[in-house]
């Protein structure tokens, strides 16, 4: 007895030739990827200190609270013309 078609079969074939895929891109997506991801690594050290992100986070929070911020800086004041 014949197995029925699916529908895979009408647009998947069972081999592709290097040429009718076209012109491939190595990395074509990754820099923005890259920009669009933020991971940061921990030392093993500091890894062993916290179980996982919520208290990393919450850590760095408290920190970010006791911090003292630094001292605004002043802007120089516009040079004016003199009078002509």
């Amino acid at each position: 007895m014949k197995k029925p078609e699916t529908e895979h079969n009408d647009w998947l074939k069972d081999e592709y030739k290097r040429r009718e895929l076209g012109k491939l891109t190595r990395g074509k997506y990754s820099a923005s990827m890259r920009a669009s991801t933020n991971i940061i690594v921990l030392d093993p050290q500091v890894a062993k200190a916290f179980p996982n992100d919520k208290a990393v986070n919450s850590a760095l929070r408290s920190l970010m609270r006791t911090a003292v911020p630094p001292p605004p800086t002043r802007k120089r004041a516009k040079s004016v013309p003199a009078p002509k």
